[in-house]
């Protein structure tokens, strides 16, 4: 896995204050992408394990609130295996703290990953320009759903999509 930045004290991509993780490689490549550096999976730098280091220790203050995995795409080919033994390892050494993933695929394709059992909230569906609005929560446009996936897999139908939040900021 390779990724291009390491955020720290983020309130824009998760609830409370974060660690973003911004991975290399993204298939979807929407119209109008906020972050196209991210689509070439061999951009950026190896993950490796100073990388590791740095996460842990942000996630380490009692005062960050969890990681989120974004990009790119977290779900690509080129990260899912890492993403996944990363997202293991964080839920075992920090189980207080919350995982937010985004990504392009929608959640009626990736819900039966192995990954999704350490994800508390999946933001969804590519990002379309034509459904653009500012004043979204933790989304960038109206297709897109932020989906608490711990209460979705314990439902009576996984497939169902419950929302996390409400839409707006108010």
């Amino acid at each position: 896995m390779r990724y291009h930045n390491i955020t720290k004290d983020d309130m824009l991509n998760g609830d409370g204050l974060r660690v973003v993780l911004w991975v290399a490689g993204c298939d979807h490549c929407c119209k109008d992408c906020h972050n196209p550096v991210t689509w070439d999976p061999d951009g950026g730098l190896p993950f490796d394990d100073l990388a590791k280091q740095e996460i842990f220790d942000e996630l380490d203050k009692p005062y960050i609130s969890g990681i989120t995995f974004s990009g790119g795409d977290p779900l690509h080919p080129a990260n899912m295996m890492d993403v996944t033994s990363f997202a293991q390892e964080i839920r075992d050494r920090y189980s207080d703290k919350s995982i937010w993933l985004y990504t392009g695929s929608l959640w009626e394709e990736v819900y039966n990953l192995p990954l999704m059992k350490y994800v508390d909230v999946l933001v969804d569906g590519e990002f379309e320009v034509d459904s653009k609005d500012v004043k979204l929560r933790w989304k960038g446009s109206s297709n897109q759903r932020v989906i608490d996936v711990q209460e979705t897999l314990r439902s009576d139908d996984p497939l169902k999509p419950l929302i996390h939040c409400p839409d707006y900021y108010v």
